[in-house]
């Protein structure tokens, strides 16, 4: 019985068991998926979805700026993605004056349109294999730091052979399994992006943190945006005489709707996920990472939202880095907590057990050091423990926390003698990042960051600096704090003028803050050269612990874990039981607006403008579904995760349902290991932001363009 527990909960934890499983390729989808999908509901070929050549579905789906997802939707490149992923381009032209995150924003001509320099919309071109090519010079003599650096010189060889035939493509070759697969992706990049419609957070953020990774949601969680090109339709940078991008591919929008049970696949660029990893990698996750984020950013939150409540310029210059900042701290609390109540750990340590029986029984003559896999995964693990989990406090304490330093950083890092586009890109950069940075928040932050990191990591990881508090300042992190504020120039951009400009007066290597900065570099090479060995050792058992477990399964359909490239994940749309006694529907409507807004009464997370209150009660006309309710969000069980955020989600005949935007709190472990019953992706409504932005917006036109 014991040992048909083991088996059971190994098979529960290394295989695709599930048919809502997957995070797959759109250029590599075997015929069992495709199968499947068919008999799920998908009413498109193949080529309609995927086709290097001719226009397919696969053109209407952008990686929007590089951290979520987005879809096209009409012919004058209208791009729909959600509002929490615009949220700092909106972020950026508000003031006081104009407070487009509190009362939203619309623009009732094309000249209206705000540009968003910091944004580009990515379309994928074609995927191919090159994993044979990649790995032909590799042997197996080779140890793994030389296999990375042999690796790493055919991607650039590749890569750069793509660019040399066409300047306007980017060329990346992704890794797969590990560094089994290889896989070049060619991309085409539109930089010219405008702002077209923000609906106010009232809409966009409803329920902000308390409702965040939760259901029932009741969040309109999208922004309108618009790409342009040159005259002849190609990438180009931003210009007064840039036109609207006529795409590809346009992703048709159906007014229909869904009921329970209905197909829905779900296209974008999810982030990382980690379903082959160990169950000692899991240890090391929730104890490093994790912990880390939750830990740091707790304290640098708490910091910001005083300060962001005292004053409305403030809560504009801090609410977007606030907001991406929050968004991971939860996320971790959740993954760790999840983590331990679904076992997961368990799960692996048994699957791993039964993999090394298998390997017992298989392994040729020359395989058998596979019988110290495991061993060996945890004794490197083990050496690497301490130093790791102070790699993860140091860079959220002193990287992520109080921006001084980066800037310091970044500033000295400035290449004045290179390539003077690049030199451009990056001054501005710093100048975005200056103009919403406030010196005396950022002091009581990296007080508290001292403090913090002195208290969770060991004497021996602790910065040249922390001799300099306790010497010069009897201990006292305020004062030491102060004395850097106080004579650093890095304070304000005019610094970073004057070293742009050459002022021989100013020397940058003598400024306070950069000097803290020579510390923690000198501190987190120490830190890296601690890990260099085992991590090396952790990397090649981790590969041989993916293939291994392959070779298992060999008849299983495997899919590689995201890695910020195109994929695919389908399922359908259904509620779920949390919990014994508790049912959850597969919708939300306005009524749980109006529900919760008088629910919690002066809580500013549920603040909903009057207007909007009324506009809720009344006639939805078209957008109403069937019972002549407005659905707001709804939920299926598709497979995904961070960088999801903005996906398209559509119907069999790849009608847009709505935008993907959030995963459920029970299944916040779901980066580890897919939990059917549990894991839904929560959408928006195509129904209720077209109802906001006609009605709200007062922008019948946007709609009329999206709807022809």
């Amino acid at each position: 019985m014991k040992r048909l527990f083991f088996l059971l909960l190994a098979l529960c934890c290394l295989l695709p068991t599930h048919a809502d499983e997957g995070i797959w390729m759109l250029s590599n989808l075997n015929k069992a998926v495709r199968r499947d999908m068919k008999e799920r509901g998908l009413d498109m070929s193949l080529k309609q979805l995927y086709h290097p050549k001719k226009a397919s579905l696969k053109d209407a789906i952008v990686s929007f700026g590089g951290f979520c997802s987005g879809v096209v939707v009409s012919e004058e490149g209208l791009l729909l993605t959600n509002h929490h992923c615009g949220f700092s381009s909106v972020q950026q032209h508000s003031s006081p004056q104009h407070d487009y995150l509190q009362d939203g924003f619309v623009a009732q001509t094309k000249a209206e349109e705000l540009p968003c320099p910091e944004l580009y919309a990515r379309f994928l071109i074609e995927q191919t294999d090159v994993t044979d090519r990649v790995l032909s010079p590799v042997t197996s003599a080779m140890d793994e730091a030389t296999r990375s650096a042999v690796i790493d010189s055919m991607l650039y060889l590749i890569e750069e052979e793509i660019y040399q035939k066409d300047t306007t493509l980017i060329a990346i070759v992704d890794t797969y399994y590990g560094g089994t697969e290889f896989w070049l992706s060619t991309y085409r990049d539109y930089n010219d992006v405008r702002l077209v419609y923000a609906p106010p957070t009232s809409v966009g953020k409803f329920g902000w943190d308390t409702d965040n990774w939760m259901w029932p949601r009741h969040t309109g969680d999208f922004c309108v945006f618009r790409i342009y090109a040159d005259a002849n339709n190609c990438p180009a940078d931003y210009s007064p005489d840039n036109r609207p991008y006529h795409p590809r591919y346009v992703a048709p929008i159906s007014l229909n709707g869904y009921a329970e049970g209905d197909f829905c696949m779900t296209i974008g660029y999810p982030g990382s996920t980690e379903r082959y990893l160990s169950s000692f990698g899991i240890e090391e996750m929730m104890l490093t990472q994790n912990q880390a984020q939750i830990d740091v950013r707790g304290v640098k939150q708490a910091i910001w939202e005083q300060a962001m409540e005292a004053s409305d310029s403030i809560r504009i210059k801090y609410a977007s880095k606030y907001d991406q900042s929050s968004n991971y701290w939860k996320n971790s609390i959740g993954m760790n907590r999840s983590i331990k109540k679904l076992k997961i750990v368990e799960k692996k340590q048994a699957a791993e057990q039964e993999l090394l029986r298998w390997i017992r029984q298989n392994r040729t003559e020359d395989e058998s050091s596979l019988l110290h896999l495991l061993t060996d995964l945890e004794l490197n693990y083990e050496a690497r423990r301490d130093a790791y989990r102070a790699q993860a406090y140091f860079v959220e304490s002193f990287f992520n926390a109080a921006e001084l330093f980066p800037l310091a950083l970044n500033t000295l890092n400035l290449d004045i003698e290179g390539n003077s586009e690049l030199l451009e890109n990056a001054v501005e950069s710093l100048e975005e990042i200056y103009e919403d940075f406030d010196a005396a928040i950022d002091k009581e932050v990296f007080v508290a960051m001292l403090e913090g990191y002195r208290e969770h990591v060991s004497p021996e990881y602790l910065p040249a600096f922390y001799y300099t508090i306790e010497v010069e300042h009897g201990g006292n992190m305020q004062a030491f704090a102060d004395s850097i504020y106080d004579h650093s120039l890095l304070t304000t951009p005019r610094a970073l003028h004057r070293y742009l400009q050459r002022d021989t007066t100013f020397h940058i290597a003598d400024d306070a803050a950069v000097n803290v900065c020579f510390d923690l570099l000198v501190t987190y090479m120490e830190l890296n050269a601690y890990l260099q060995q085992p991590s090396e050792k952790i990397q090649q058992s981790e590969r041989l612990l993916s293939a291994t477990m392959r070779r298992m399964y060999a008849q299983r359909n495997f899919y590689p874990d995201a890695n910020s490239t195109m994929r695919l994940s389908f399922g359908a749309v259904r509620g779920y039981n949390p919990a014994d006694g508790v049912a959850y529907d597969y919708y939300t409507t306005t009524q749980g607006i109006l529900e919760k807004e008088r629910a919690h009464k002066g809580d500013k997370d549920f603040y909903v403008q009057p207007e909007l209150l009324s506009l809720l009660q009344g006639n939805y006309g078209q957008y109403a579904d069937e019972n002549g309710e407005m659905r707001v969000c709804f939920i299926t069980d598709n497979d995904i995760t961070g960088g999801n955020s903005g996906s398209a989600m559509f119907n069999g005949k790849g009608e847009l349902l709505g935008l993907a935007f959030d995963g459920n709190w029970e299944a916040m472990s779901s980066d580890l290991q897919y939990e059917p019953h549990l894991q839904r992706c929560i959408g928006v409504d195509v129904r209720y932001m077209l109802f906001i932005i006609e009605h709200y917006g007062n922008a019948k036109h946007i709609v009329e363009e999206m709807c022809r």
